[in-house]
């Protein structure tokens, strides 16, 4: 098959195109880079000429809100047109577990209008919606470091190693449009702060974790959100095992 990669040349679509590749199918690397621009529809005509299969794994350059909304809208709105006129028979999504549960998290509230333009597109789709990743914990830390104290809540997240979204999201692009959403999510519900722990002792750099409810990205997100529930597919990859090899 041949099979599109939105936001190919990042953390999960990089990963991605090389596994398609790896198993005999046609994958194309799309982003900015390689001149297709899902957010201003450029290059997305010749870059889906015979496709199959779109998988988005695009990301917003900005967190905050508003722009975080455009972007996520625009371009999927962008890239349901190019796929009808192509007659693309699959459009895959890669969404966040617990985005439909925040709607006072501006980056969640454009996670879900992305879901449902996908929905509403016409195109049959599959929905994947991950955990916060393992390679987001170290930027994370890094945000909420004052000092030499990492200041993080207590909130339980479950996260989960890229690999293993990549390989979910391969496993969905290779299959049938489930019009419907799969969650992933690591094996492990461990506090942020106690991830932070963690952390610190596979990878010591003098900074010490301080449990802090008011600071970071997390602050004031209702717990439970971020663990998935019981649909939620279980990967196996441990999150210190990770650091480990890393």
């Amino acid at each position: 098959m041949k099979i599109v990669v939105i936001g190919g040349t990042g953390l999960i679509g990089s990963q991605l195109v090389a596994v398609l590749r790896d198993r005999g199918h046609e994958a194309v690397a799309a982003s900015p880079s390689t001149g297709v621009d899902a957010l201003t529809g450029e290059g997305l005509a010749p870059a889906l000429e015979g496709a199959d299969v779109v998988v988005d794994v695009s990301n917003s350059p900005s967190f905050d809100a508003e722009p975080a909304l455009d972007f996520f809208t625009r371009s999927a709105r962008h890239m349901i047109e190019a796929e009808r006129a192509a007659g693309v028979r699959h459009h895959v999504t890669l969404s966040i577990v617990g985005a439909d549960q925040v709607p006072d998290y501006g980056y969640y509230r454009a996670k879900v209008a992305q879901e449902e333009a996908v929905r509403s597109g016409g195109v049959p789709y599959s929905i994947v919606r991950a955990t916060q990743f393992f390679e987001f914990i170290a930027p994370v830390m890094d945000m909420s470091t004052q000092g030499g104290q990492v200041h993080l809540p207590s909130l339980r997240l479950r996260p989960i190693a890229s690999a293993d979204v990549v390989a979910a999201v391969a496993e969905a692009a290779q299959g049938e449009p489930s019009n419907g959403v799969r969650g992933i999510a690591g094996p492990e519900i461990e506090r942020l702060d106690r991830l932070g722990e963690i952390t610190l002792a596979v990878k010591p750099d003098g900074r010490t974790v301080v449990t802090d409810e008011t600071v970071g990205p997390f602050a004031g997100m209702p717990d439970g959100v971020l663990v998935g529930d019981d649909t939620t597919h279980i990967a196996s990859t441990r999150y210190e095992a990770w650091l480990e090899r890393r």
